[in-house]
């Protein structure tokens, strides 16, 4: 007796559809998965044994077969469980015929036959619709999640025994409805009207947060890097439908999204200690799982106390620095993780915190304290701003500044207009033109480019630094509403460069 039923593996974010084919033929009682499961995947064995014979199924005392193609696809977790247990129950007569069933069954079995949540279920949903399933049964704790997917019908499933009174016709699981696409704004813990002065440092952070531009900010502990940093998300735009659905594909490989939830609604601010891992920032494990970097997509990666994350660690932000990418490379896999997010770091000026003043040691010391971040990492960075302290009458004042929504209203204005002038290049923002591009979308007066012209030689750009200071130029003509890059322009955009060389 065979059978065959539909599963998903997953490859990074990206799903693969899964045969998962059971033969059930005479001889010694026998349960063996092949087709390169890991562990997890042949603890099912266990499960659905269990679970069949816990749901009032019986489990079949043969040599019992069961084959996951493709072969070369490794496949990882306890999301098989339900399909290997729907194929043994359709195998042996109790489920009815499913085999032409163009249906997908995902999830993770308790030995009473409940289905737990499932982690990845999004991306595996996904990968089933484009595989022209359609319909895909799920864990219940699962459907607003997979819900989200249009054009397949999700099913949720509680336990095996309700999908066995299903297919035998005494219920029928109805389809969830779509699960609401719109994306709500947020509130947020901090407000940059809670940062007391700083005005410069708030409008390079308007500036960067308008054109996803990164920043660097040195100054000393106390003056307000880390509030500041925790602002940025409350002026960035809401998520897009497209951004959020990116943005909770990741989360439901990670694990992250919380029972019976859907979309992530909220720009993802992640703040890793400087001690993390280098697996655990830019991704792997055993099986490809995203690191913070990937979960920093479409919003900010805060990296406090800068220079004393590993240089290993750092040297790696080059690539997602560059390309919104970033990859991962190990014996058994290769794969490309999505990384486009705005980074914001903070730094003390010297290992003791404060500047060094005119001891030439304490000056040494904070040189080579500066020289931990190499030259090619610096010169993607966007923004460079110093955070002095804060004075007193800054302090003590009553007047606590533009509020995070005035703002954002700024820099939604300003993502707009590029949305207007970059949907024709597949670009969002500014951050995102390509070199080839530059000349095009990044056009000066004629008084600005004599300017540049100037400054390129005098501060010593590298080409990567001209291109990006031509972005940042972009950005903050888009805030003034004007169609060229002028020399005030220009201008402020070298300033928050020129002192990157020194840093």
């Amino acid at each position: 007796m065979l059978s065959k039923v539909h599963s998903c593996a997953l490859v990074g974010l990206d799903g693969v559809l899964v045969d998962v084919e059971v033969d059930v033929a005479q001889g010694l009682p026998a349960y063996t998965v092949v087709g390169l499961p890991d562990a997890a995947v042949q603890e099912a064995r266990e499960r659905t044994r269990a679970a069949i014979r816990n749901s009032g199924a019986v489990f079949p005392n043969r040599r019992l077969t069961v084959n996951l193609a493709p072969a070369d696809v490794r496949k990882v977790g306890p999301v098989h469980d339900l399909s290997i247990a729907a194929a043994i129950l359709a195998a042996t007569g109790q489920l009815g015929d499913i085999t032409e069933n163009r249906a997908v069954f995902l999830g993770e079995l308790s030995l009473d036959g409940k289905l737990r949540h499932t982690d990845g279920i999004l991306p595996m949903v996904a990968e089933a619709r484009t595989a022209g399933m359609e319909r895909a049964f799920v864990p219940a704790m699962n459907g607003a999640e997979a819900a989200v997917v249009s054009g397949i019908d999700v099913l949720p499933v509680d336990s095996l025994q309700q999908l066995i009174a299903h297919f035998i016709g005494l219920i029928q699981i109805e389809p969830l409805p779509a699960t609401k696409t719109t994306v709500d704004r947020s509130s947020y813990p901090v407000d940059l009207a809670d940062v007391r002065g700083q005005a410069h440092v708030k409008r390079a952070l308007e500036i960067a947060a308008a054109g996803a531009h990164n920043v660097l900010m040195i100054g000393p502990p106390g003056a307000g890097k880390t509030l500041l940093a925790r602002c940025v998300p409350s002026i960035l735009p809401p998520l897009g439908l497209e951004e959020a659905i990116d943005v909770t594909k990741i989360y439901s490989v990670a694990g992250l999204i919380p029972q019976r939830a859907s979309l992530i609604a909220e720009r993802p601010f992640r703040a890793p200690h400087h001690t993390v891992s280098h697996v655990g920032l830019v991704g792997g494990g055993v099986s490809p799982q995203p690191g913070e970097i990937s979960l920093a997509h479409r919003g900010v990666l805060f990296l406090d106390e800068f220079p004393e994350f590993s240089r290993q660690s750092l040297e790696a932000l080059r690539q997602p620095l560059e390309d919104g990418t970033v990859s991962v490379v190990r014996a058994n896999y290769s794969v490309t993780l999505p990384a486009r997010l705005m980074l914001v770091a903070a730094m003390n000026p010297s290992p003791g915190g404060y500047a060094e003043g005119g001891d030439s040691i304490l000056a040494d010391a904070a040189r080579r304290y500066r020289r931990r971040i190499s030259g090619p990492l610096l010169d993607r960075i966007d923004v460079y701003v110093d955070v002095p302290q804060i004075p007193y009458e800054d302090m003590a004042g009553a007047d606590r500044g533009e509020s995070s929504e005035a703002v954002r209203e700024r820099v939604e204005s300003c993502r707009d207009i590029q949305t207007r002038r970059l949907e024709p290049h597949d670009l969002r923002v500014n951050a995102e033109i390509t070199a080839r591009l530059v000349p095009e979308l990044c056009t000066l007066d004629k008084r600005a480019e004599s300017l540049l012209r100037d400054a390129h030689d005098r501060m010593g750009l590298s080409g990567r630094g001209h291109h990006r200071t031509l972005k940042l130029a972009r950005t903050i003509a888009d805030l003034d509403g004007a169609e060229l890059i002028g020399p005030a322009h220009l201008a402020e955009a070298l300033q928050y460069r020129a002192r990157l060389d020194d840093a």
